[in-house]
């Protein structure tokens, strides 16, 4: 995706026009515009200068993403231009232009209203001067409406180029006030020199230069909350780039050379000291430390590095020192990825705004039509100009395009952020919105339900041996070999730091053990059937066995020589790939969502249901190869909306199969490429937060359309005087002003809440409606789905 900077933008209308001139380009695949961060995101094979033209073309302004700031940064980072870019540079602007405004308005407000409505006390010279004081309420509106041209010039613009925004709306509306008062104006100097006084009183009533100038005011006022609050949204985004260290050390011709970050080269060698920041994506050449991740993962316990352990960019070395080599340096960086990730998300949009898109491309022309028809109809019902006027530019300043607009942008970015720093990644709008929505999870074994390390879980020596001699013996043995479950003897035996005895004269019998002689003994090792040939089992330790295959365990036999030359048992080592702590735990959580959840497993049905009933999960499917996952999917998916959970390659297709991918973080890269949301920490339980996050940004999301549309609904008719004739309700343009300006400040800040959001709260869990209706039925379909997912799985 190519990523542009709009300038020019002031509402959704501005957005929706923008969108739909680019995807009019030929070559434009997709086009998504964000109102929030003034950013457009283009798929498709088309020149820059194209589109460029386009939005040029529909009247805004457009460059290539971090064109500008690679010419003026100055030589900064990535990372520094890219924090420049998200610098809120309106908020001092409009904070300039409110306190000139207010200089304006105060003595104008004092004329207009604090004299002629309460008597408060003007200068001898005005007292009885009408005129005069009409004169001075006009120049000092003039001087609100040159501080905030800015509305104008864009709103008249817009209308030129046939795509009003809401700037025209305030355009109109402060336009039509300054106007009519003009008009007032003149009619009074004329009333004047006829010496008709009564005439005289009553156009000074007719004045609405207050009006005017308090809707510029306000809605600069509205402005300026929104734009503060808009910038809080990207707090996040920005966190992330603060974090991308400016310096390293490297190591040239053995000497340290202090350069900046984007001197470093893949292959370089460079080093840290404790208290310092690992400056690029590296592995450890040299020396061990305790390494903070939390940056990254959000994980605050630090993780022990040693030779041969990767590190990560902006993660904090706390102890030791290290000597690394750099592996991903510049945008290949595990952070540089995050941040890319986080800012496409919020170039991208959810399905949800496309109805407000809809609305939005439309609503300013209809009001505009509204205002038009007010006008008229109170025209003709024998009002005065002055207050069919009224209605007219309320209805004009209290419609707010602005708060459809943000109603999803805002909620989204804040619950990415949210997302980013519990190292929770949604890749796009679109995955933040549907993973809330699955109702099956499918959950690789391996890697993700389990460690996908083997573990030694039980020792069971037979009586006159100890622990120790057994997994002596069977380290000896087992340290020749390269079988996975050779490696948990091994880092178990290392683990209680047992002295190696040297093996020789090793052989591995394919598909049963190994033999080998120790200590001038023949030691041997595997399945019970290979044991047997030359030692005897007792029908105890076979029940043992038999057990420990009925919990998901490999029992591994071990035999030593005798003095007579006959094999003896030592006993048994059992070895698993043991369920991850918090694997239960998340699956409850899931279920208790009212999710489905399938664990996917190539072992055998024996071993597989052991595992699966260990984590508590709904369905087990066993046996089912590399490529089989995706077919397994495939039919899920005729069930309901699912998502798959893996971390391997064989994952990759059934990840992109899924109507939602999530990749444990900590898997292969192709595995995260094929996911929609990868999880940074590796933990299965952050898949009910994912879920958990994804529903309180839709609920926020929903509850800001409600806000926008609800407001608009009941607005616009009490501001063309609907309510007047029965209850006698009528809306000042300023109160209509002050309403519009306060709408988008609301739906900004509500989205804001999502920040206190704790996603790892299992509180509020409930079951969706769809999902307690599906109940009903499940036990009498559940059956023949299971037949059907089995059938077909291979």
């Amino acid at each position: 995706m190519k990523q542009y900077t709009v300038t020019g933008m002031s509402c959704a209308a501005c957005s929706a026009r923008v969108e739909k001139a680019v995807s009019h380009v030929a070559g434009v695949e997709s086009c998504s515009v964000s109102l929030l961060t003034n950013s457009m995101g283009v798929e498709g094979d088309v020149k820059d200068a194209d589109i460029i033209a386009a939005v040029e073309q529909a009247g805004y302004g457009a460059e290539v993403k971090g064109a500008a700031s690679g010419e003026n940064q100055g030589g900064k980072s990535g990372s520094m231009a890219g924090e420049e870019m998200l610098k809120d540079r309106e908020t001092p602007v409009l904070k300039r232009r409110l306190i000139a405004s207010v200089c304006f308005l105060v003595p104008l407000m004092y004329l207009s209203m604090g004299h002629m409505m309460w008597g408060w006390p003007v200068p001898e010279v005005l007292k009885e001067n009408h005129v005069a004081m009409g004169l001075i309420q006009l120049l000092l509106t003039g001087g609100v409406m040159i501080i905030n041209q800015k509305f104008f010039i864009s709103g008249f613009q817009s209308l030129w180029h046939r795509a009003p925004n809401m700037d025209t709306l305030v355009a109109l509306g402060a336009g039509a006030s300054f106007g009519y008062s003009v008009y007032a104006l003149f009619a009074m100097t004329d009333a004047q020199m006829r010496m008709d006084m009564d005439g005289v009183m009553a156009f000074m009533h007719e004045f609405y230069f207050e009006s005017a100038a308090m809707i510029l005011t306000l809605i600069t006022v509205g402005k300026m909350l929104e734009a503060r609050s808009k910038g809080k949204t990207t707090d996040a985004l920005k966190s992330l780039m603060r974090l991308a260290p400016k310096k390293a050390v490297i190591l040239k011709n053995g000497e340290e050379q202090e350069v900046s970050i984007e001197q470093v080269k893949k292959g370089d060698l460079f080093v840290v000291r404790p208290g310092e920041n690992i400056p690029v994506d590296g592995i450890v050449v040299d020396g061990s430390s305790a390494v903070n991740e939390a940056a990254l993962t959000g994980e605050s316990i630090p993780v022990d590095k040693e030779a041969g352990d990767h590190v990560s960019a902006a993660t904090l070395n706390q102890s030791g020192f290290l000597k690394c080599e750099a592996l991903r340096v510049g945008e290949d960086t595990t952070l540089s990825q995050i941040i890319q990730m986080v800012s496409d998300a919020a170039a991208t949009k959810a399905p949800i705004a496309k109805v407000a898109d809809r609305v939005s491309g439309v609503f300013v022309p209809i009001v505009i039509g509204i205002a038009a028809m007010t006008i008229a109809v109170w025209l003709l019902a024998g009002a005065s100009v002055g207050f069919a006027l009224a209605r007219g530019i309320s209805v004009l300043v209290i419609s707010c395009p602005c708060a459809l607009g943000l109603a999803t942008p805002v909620a989204i970015m804040v619950g990415n952020g949210m997302g980013a720093k519990n190292g929770i990644m949604f890749k796009t709008a679109v995955s933040l919105e549907e993973t809330g929505k699955v109702e099956i999870v499918a959950l690789d074994k391996t890697g993700t339900i389990t460690s996908g390390e083997p573990k030694v879980t039980d020792l069971l020596p037979v009586e006159g041996i100890t622990e120790e001699m057994l997994l002596s013996y069977a380290y000896a043995l087992e340290r020749k070999s390269e079988h996975p479950l050779a490696a948990a003897v091994i880092r178990e035996a290392e683990e209680r730091h047992l002295p190696g005895r040297e093996a020789e004269s090793f052989q591995a019998v394919p598909g049963n053990g190994l033999t080998a002689v120790v200590d001038g003994k023949k030691l041997r090792g595997g399945n019970l059937a290979f044991i047997r040939q030359e030692a005897e089992v007792s029908e105890e330790r076979k029940r043992q066995a038999e057990r420990l295959a009925s919990d998901g365990k490999t029992p591994l036999f071990f035999s030593l020589q005798a003095s007579g030359g006959e094999q003896e048992l030592l006993g048994i080592i059992a070895v698993a790939d043991v369920i991850k702590e918090d694997s239960p735990r998340a699956i409850r959580e899931l279920q208790n969502m009212g999710i489905h959840v399938v664990m996917l497993t190539g072992d055998n049905e024996r071993t597989a249901n052991a595992i699966g009933a260990q984590a508590g999960v709904d369905d087990v499917i066993a046996g089912v190869l590399p490529d089989g996952k995706q077919k397994v999917v495939e039919n899920l998916k005729q069930k309901g909306k699912v998502a798959m959970v893996g971390d391997g390659i064989n994952d990759a297709p059934a990840l992109t199969s899924a109507d939602m991918g999530i990749a444990i973080g900590a898997g292969t890269d192709i595995a995260i490429d094929a996911a929609d949301v990868v999880l940074m920490k590796s933990r299965l339980s952050d898949v009910p937060a994912a879920i958990r996050l994804s529903r309180a940004t839709l609920r926020n999301i929903h509850e800001n359309l409600f806000w926008a549309f609800f407001y608009n609904l009941i607005g616009i008719p009490l501001a063309a005087g609907v309510w007047y004739p029965l209850l006698g309700w009528k809306l000042n343009p300023m109160f209509g002003a002050a309403a519009m300006s306060l709408s988008s400040f609301c739906v900004v800040t509500n989205a804001l809440r999502l920040n206190w959001f704790h996603m790892n709260d299992t509180v509020k869990d409930k079951k969706r409606k769809y999902q307690k209706a599906k109940q009903k039925v499940e036990e009498k379909v559940k059956e023949n789905v299971k037949e059907k997912i089995v059938s077909n799985k291979l």
